[in-house]
């Protein structure tokens, strides 16, 4: 990976959920290149071993370890892997979130009678346990793994926290509730932990990406002809930029927002990387 520019993260040990996917894996191979001891924490243990023998191949130092963030004992015995392999965690970022088609509605808008109809999910059909797996998976599997690592951090040099907003956290996206609620979640809790863990020297923040191409949403922009659906037609004419993200275009705020150097004093803050989605009024 060429990085935007190198910060110092040599005998830093860097946690991150979520790590095998295209985002969060990205990110590993960020710190990494940076010097990071690296460890890609995944409910799918082999994602997280492909990224981490990537980056060890490359001549990074990395571990895949098996983790589930909805549940704290898997976390425990993934902080005992780390904390054996490593040391202590240095940095956490909090990646691993997502959708699910439960907590989705068929239709942007309501229409009477879409209760009615089989082949719809309306807002009356929501499964109540989809929405709270949604929201769990993307607030309690931030608050979770903080709580089990951040013990680690407290009172260090340059302990940092990043978790992972969204532009739903700004401004909802149609058919999804459930995911922007829970993003809006993350990005009050940013402050709120920031806040809360002023006094012991870790900081807090988070980044919000705008609309990059992943393996969550792939099928959503793009149809079986690899053309833009209607979905990616309408987020691209809000998008001022007029194009999805690269994933190498978080790395630079990524870097930024781990580098006491760069971003010592920025603490709470949540920093959308969206290509003007958030600032244009669609006027």
């Amino acid at each position: 990976m060429k990085l935007p520019f190198q910060i110092d993260l040599n005998n830093k040990v860097v946690v991150i959920t979520g790590g095998g996917g295209v985002i969060c894996g990205a990110f590993a191979e960020a710190v990494a290149a940076c010097g990071a001891k690296t460890a890609i924490l995944d409910l799918k243990k082999e994602s997280a071993d492909a990224v981490a023998a990537k980056i060890n191949e490359q001549g990074g130092t990395a571990l895949g370890v098996a983790a589930n963030v909805l549940d704290a004992e898997s976390l425990r015995a993934a902080k005992k892997v780390v904390n054996e392999a490593y040391g202590t965690c240095d940095m956490l970022i909090n990646g691993a979130g997502g959708n699910n088609p439960k907590g989705t509605t068929t239709e942007e808008y309501y229409t009477p009678g879409d209760e009615a109809k089989e082949e719809l999910i309306s807002f009356f059909d929501l499964d109540p346990e989809g929405v709270s797996f949604v929201f769990n998976l993307n607030f309690l599997g931030t608050l979770l793994p903080t709580q089990i690592f951040a013990s680690d951090l407290i009172s260090k040099k340059d302990a940092t926290i990043l978790n992972i907003s969204s532009m739903n956290a700004f401004t909802p996206l149609t058919k999804i509730p459930a995911y922007s609620g829970a993003k809006a979640a993350v990005s009050n809790f940013t402050q709120w932990l920031a806040v809360h863990f002023s006094k012991v020297g870790i900081r807090v923040n988070a980044i919000a990406p705008g609309f990059f191409v992943t393996n969550q949403n792939r099928a959503l922009l793009f149809n079986a002809e690899g053309e833009y659906t209607e979905r990616s037609k309408k987020i691209l004419s809000q998008t001022p930029m007029d194009r999805f993200g690269e994933v190498e275009e978080l790395i630079g705020t990524l870097l930024w927002l781990l580098c006491p150097a760069a971003s010592s004093f920025v603490n709470g803050t949540v920093i959308p990387v969206d290509g003007g989605f958030s600032a244009y009024s669609g006027v």
